[in-house]
């Protein structure tokens, strides 16, 4: 993620108040965390890394605040082959997401070249598609290294 595209915590957390939602130190620490971290993170990862920062926190607020930050379209919920879902920070505009399996960095690209596939699988499926979202897993360069 570029910095021009990463989130600044105080935005989602005045998204949160004006949408009626108090602001506590709980969820102002779930928020910083997922806000500035590049990596998708599941619930009990942020609950762990945002637990440092308000040793107090319950596990119930941070599966609150993350349907809340959902619902608000401030972060994106993304799949993991493992089963279990992650949260990154929403992007604005159409685009793919390449997720590392070790490490879970997060990298989003743009893709124009599905067109025909897209039409194919209509065709073949009878289905009128009307929006897709790729996700793509692999190893980032460090994890890489770090397996060689």
């Amino acid at each position: 993620m570029t910095e021009a595209n990463h989130p600044t915590a105080e935005a989602w957390l005045d998204a949160l108040h004006h949408n009626g939602y108090r602001i506590t130190g709980p969820r102002r620490a779930v928020v910083e965390i997922v806000a500035h971290h590049h990596r998708a993170l599941n619930p009990y990862q942020v609950f762990e890394l945002a637990r440092q920062r308000y040793p107090a926190l319950g596990l119930v607020t941070v599966y609150r605040t993350l349907e809340r930050l959902e619902a608000l379209g401030l972060i994106e919920r993304v799949h993991q082959p493992h089963g279990c879902h992650a949260y990154l920070p929403a992007r604005v505009g159409h685009q793919h997401l390449l997720l590392c399996e070790g490490c879970g960095q997060a990298e989003y690209f743009s893709g124009d070249d599905l067109d025909a596939l897209i039409g194919r699988i209509a065709a073949r499926t009878g289905y009128r598609i009307n929006e897709h979202w790729l996700q793509l897993f692999g190893l980032c360069a460090g994890c890489q290294a770090g397996a060689s």
